[in-house]
């Protein structure tokens, strides 16, 4: 298959923006992002167009015969609450209550830290090696077939922008599993369209700012 060609690259970029690819295409496509800058540029085209239909819409005031429509219709069966069972009538009101608030707060939570990215690392046999979930403040990262690493030894986790240049976003807790806090530098990599690599380090993480070792695990940063 000609990768070059216009047509071809826009739809393959659609279809993984959109999430209409096959898991085998996927893989083929995140290996190709790696290695194409202007792939990586028209990948983010599209992610930012479908960004904007996710936007919230501007609060509109609701008109008063819209309110006035809802309290006809409620206020009659204010008629038929038999008067001799007001504490039941209040405990059902209550509960009812105490269940909307519940679900709100709940709502509020899961939104506010619901993961917006993520990425699933494969290794150099192409076998799904880690996953990768971008939050606001952190990425969780889960194990899937990591290679088992020695004591003096350390994973770190890099961001590869589209111009080529590893930046860190952390080291992986040792077995692979836990939360890597980011930098309001590193927050602003999220979203633009990367690739995540993992390198082998010093125990730590590299001293230099940059790869030292193998990279062991891949793969490019989708939105959900």
């Amino acid at each position: 298959m000609n990768y070059q060609t216009p047509t071809l690259r826009r739809a393959l970029a659609a279809d993984y923006a959109i999430g209409l690819m096959p898991a085998a295409a996927r893989r083929r496509f995140e290996q190709l992002l790696l290695e194409d800058a202007a792939l990586r540029a028209e990948l983010a085209h599209w992610q930012e167009s479908l960004t904007t239909l996710t936007e919230a819409l501007p609060e509109q005031p609701v008109p008063d015969r819209v309110w006035q429509g809802i309290t006809a219709r409620i206020e009659p069966q204010v008629l038929h609450v038999p008067a001799r069972r007001p504490f039941w009538n209040w405990m059902r009101v209550t509960a009812a209550v105490c269940s909307l608030v519940v679900a709100v707060t709940l709502g509020v939570i899961y939104n506010r830290d619901s993961a917006r990215y993520s990425a699933t690392l494969l290794a150099a046999n192409a076998q799904p090696a880690m996953k990768v979930e971008a939050h606001e403040d952190y990425l969780n990262v889960e194990p899937l077939t990591l290679a088992t690493i020695e004591p003096g030894q350390s994973l770190e986790l890099w961001a590869i922008p589209a111009d080529g240049k590893p930046i860190s976003l952390g080291v992986i807790p040792p077995d692979g599993k836990g939360r890597v806090e980011l930098s309001d530098a590193q927050k602003a990599l999220i979203g633009k369209p990367i690739a995540l690599a993992v390198s082998l380090e010093p125990k730590g993480g590299s001293p230099t700012g940059q790869p030292t070792g193998p990279v062991l695990y891949q793969g490019a940063l989708a939105a959900l």
